[in-house]
């Protein structure tokens, strides 16, 4: 069972420090659609899953104040249109930092700011790259002057166009032209702390090249391996991207600094024009469940194996206003009308004390706001840490755990988030239901949904 004998109250408190999380998986939320779910329905449907990540592609306000309080970090982004102006002066970063983003801080848990999405990249001439780079300092400022940079990092995710070439990954190196403007960005980043972003699709690379690219190492599969000449044995496409990026960051000098990549974008499209033929739902349920698995092992790439790259799937809903051709607008796991397009597993298992149906569209659980409120564990706080939780509230914080017992109420699942989740929830109780009281230093979350299920029943005022 979940409970052992009780540790020391203050060794007990050591552990209860800062809790580092095990992995888990972002998702982009783009709203280009007709009839997309409220974002209410979208937060609180996503605290049920393995999503603890989301990234948006602006400031919108209707979403920050949704995901207020869901235990879910999000990343934000400045428009491309809106980055001169940011650029301009300090001031009016400040601006733009004080109508958009304080006012939901530190409710919504806001992790990122990516100034433009692939910006480098438009073909645009008026967008000037120094404006990028000098909107990244303006807003960087700005944390700094209110102690929040380092719980907020600023970056700017680019395509793999501005590699000039990506193959073999080894030699990778940036276009000449941006060479300049990439030694100031990753200046910055390694400064900052801050990751890389890139947009990373194989699909595309397998699109564009059939002939010559495996559909198999595309997806992601256990391919017979690409070589690259220094040694490295690529088994999927996305490795040998992320490693491209990895050596052409090194090529300007940054190989012996910490500069973390993150994967800001990647997917399969579920629908093509018509000669996209491997535009289909099987391969995007296959490309994204194996990108999921991918997200959630802690893995790195052939140079860097102990390195975990953080994934943000691309994406949660089709966008049928999207620009471009058809697959552009068909890579979400769900329609606009919040149907699904193909069963990909976001469950948590321990979220809600039992395994949920995960939907927004017909026949979906969808659990009902009320009232009351009741507090569990984070799905993905570390497993030994919430473990001496469960104790503290098991022994001195005074919780009555009998229904956590073998032959409890609550005994299953025999899993230590479940039986943390039902100690943590009636300390809360017990303690006035104050925000605090659900702390736990990080590992606790406040929910609208009740997490009852069965015969096990959570206590609540």
């Amino acid at each position: 069972m979940a409970l052992v004998y009780l540790i020391p109250v203050l060794f007990l408190l050591h552990l209860l420090g800062p809790f580092p999380t095990v992995s888990a998986v972002g998702i982009n939320y783009g709203t280009l659609g007709n009839n997309l779910p409220s974002p209410k329905t979208v937060a609180q449907l996503l605290q049920s899953t393995i999503i603890d990540k989301v990234k948006i592609y602006d400031t919108n306000p209707q979403i920050l104040q949704a995901f207020s309080n869901s235990g879910i970090d999000i990343i934000v982004a400045v428009e491309n249109n809106h980055v001169a102006n940011i650029s301009s002066t300090k001031s009016a970063a400040e601006d733009w930092f004080s109508a958009r983003i304080a006012p939901f801080i530190p409710a919504t848990s806001i992790v990122g700011i990516a100034v433009g999405n692939e910006y480098l990249a438009t073909g645009d001439d008026s967008m000037d790259p120094n404006a990028l780079i000098q909107a990244m300092q303006n807003l960087h400022e700005v944390l700094l002057s209110r102690g929040l940079d380092r719980k907020i990092k600023i970056s700017t995710p680019h395509s793999m166009a501005v590699l000039a070439t990506s193959f073999p990954p080894s030699a990778s190196t940036f276009a000449t032209t941006l060479m300049p403007t990439m030694t100031s960005i990753l200046t910055f980043l390694a400064d900052t702390g801050s990751p890389f972003m890139v947009n990373a699709y194989p699909y595309f690379a397998y699109r564009d090249n059939p002939t010559t690219v495996s559909l198999e190492y595309a997806l992601l599969g256990n391919s017979s391996g690409v070589h690259d000449p220094k040694g490295y044995v690529y088994t999927n496409m996305l490795d040998a991207q992320i490693d491209a990026i990895r050596s052409a960051i090194a090529s300007l000098g940054f190989g012996g600094r910490s500069i973390h990549i993150m994967v800001s974008e990647s997917g399969w499209p579920s629908k093509g024009e018509p000669g996209e033929t491997s535009a289909s739902p099987d391969n995007a349920k296959t490309y994204n469940s194996r990108l999921i698995t991918k997200a959630q092992s802690n893995k790195g790439t052939p140079m860097k194996p102990n390195d975990k790259i953080d994934i943000f799937l691309f994406a949660l809903f089709n966008e049928n206003k999207k620009e471009g051709g058809a697959s552009e607008r068909n890579f979400g796991l769900f329609n606009g009308d919040g149907s699904k397009i193909y069963d990909v597993d976001l469950s948590c298992e321990f979220c809600s004390g039992s395994k949920m149906e995960f939907g927004f569209g017909p026949g979906s659980k969808e659990v009902q706001r009320g009232p009351s409120v009741w507090c569990v564990a984070k799905p993905h706080a570390d497993e030994k840490l919430v473990q001496g939780v469960l104790d503290f509230c098991c022994g001195p914080g005074g919780v009555d755990c009998r229904e956590v017992y073998e032959n409890g109420a609550c005994f299953g699942p025999n899993k230590v988030h479940a039986h943390a989740s039902y100690a943590m929830n009636a300390y809360y109780q017990m303690h006035g239901r104050n925000y605090w009281n659900c702390d736990f230093k990080g590992s606790g979350l406040v929910t609208f949904s009740d997490p009852s299920y069965g015969s096990c029943k959570y206590s609540q005022q």
